[in-house]
């Protein structure tokens, strides 16, 4: 019974993460595709004026900070399984204490 409800909560969680890929993905496309119409709009309008920088600064930090929230840092302990780490860390400082 008990291993049955681990395989699906094991399940859950790469549902999860298969979802937040995705959403990165979706993200980068909708930036890809974006980019360019920011780009031509800018160089119509206002020729001698160049914003689709700011813009393309903001789209790609923007696109960074997502990217770090879904694959994260993990040499720098902002790893996607940080959080059960610290579940166990927690549990295990429990058993020693009772």
């Amino acid at each position: 019974m008990e291993d049955k409800y681990l395989q699906e909560q094991e399940y859950l969680k790469a549902k999860k993460k298969v979802k937040e890929i995705k959403d990165f993905y979706m993200h980068l496309v909708v930036m890809i595709f974006a980019l360019p119409i920011v780009i031509t709009v800018n160089l119509l309008f206002v020729p001698n004026f160049h914003f689709f920088w700011l813009a393309a600064f903001g789209m790609l930090f923007s696109v960074a900070i997502h990217w770090v929230q879904v694959f994260g840092f993990s040499k720098f302990g902002l790893g996607n399984n940080w959080e059960e780490k610290k579940i166990k860390q927690i549990m295990k400082e429990n058993e020693k204490n009772r």
